[in-house]
């Protein structure tokens, strides 16, 4: 199987910077897309940002000019800067990735972290 192993997350004030780390391990043949969700309270979980192998990124509209998502294929590991931060990002934070496991495998399957607490308060 494969592990998502998030950490980072925790208590910082409003207008504040934190950076979460999610490392990939287990049965990975091949590894596509990696991104972030949250889910805040008495919401759906929502994308926040994805990176494809070679770099692409997408981001939800919410998120743009404050949060900077990136990888390092080698660990494998995605990262995501979080800065300027508002209480209304207050959420888990969950990363994904997508995953081939065995080089029979057809298509990737998406496997998902524990999550991580971001509250942002004063």
């Amino acid at each position: 199987q494969v592990q998502l192993v998030e950490s980072g997350g925790g208590l910082v004030q409003p207008g504040g910077s934190l950076r979460l780390s999610c490392a990939a391990s287990g049965s990975i043949f091949s590894l596509n897309d990696m991104g972030w969700y949250r889910r805040a309270p008495g919401k759906e979980r929502e994308l926040v940002a994805v990176i494809s192998t070679v770099g692409n990124t997408n981001y939800a509209d919410f998120v743009k000019g404050r949060f900077t998502i990136s990888r390092e294929n080698a660990k494998p590991t995605v990262y995501l800067q979080m800065n300027s931060l508002k209480p209304e990002d207050t959420a888990v934070y969950y990363c994904n990735a997508d995953v081939k496991t065995t080089y029979r495998q057809t298509y990737y399957q998406k496997f998902w972290g524990q999550g991580t607490q971001v509250t942002v308060s004063s």
